[in-house]
């Protein structure tokens, strides 16, 4: 899959550290990945949630950090969309 977006993956990275390793390792293996369906990333990613749209819902770092993106499947494409603490995810309306 190609990722869009990786610039606001950046920035967040920069004001928090710890979200580093986890935020890499996640980017590594959705470059590796093929996904056709959600259940593909379902079968990875068993805590992933999905919304309206292909928006999918990723745990990072143990669920503290929560990052939305948008997947086109027949593009092969990830657009992140938001990511932020999960109280900051709970405040937002997806």
């Amino acid at each position: 899959m190609r990722i869009l977006g990786l610039p606001l993956l950046q920035r967040f990275k920069q004001s928090h550290a710890d979200a580093r390793g986890p935020l890499d390792a996640w980017r590594n293996e959705v470059e590796d990945s093929l996904w056709k369906a959600s259940r593909d990333i379902k079968q990875r990613y068993s805590s992933a949630d999905f919304l309206a749209d292909n928006r999918v819902i990723f745990n990072i770092k143990g669920n503290r950090y929560r990052l939305v993106v948008q997947v086109r499947y027949l593009g092969g494409l990830v657009v992140v969309e938001w990511i932020g603490t999960h109280a900051e995810y709970d405040k937002k309306k997806f």
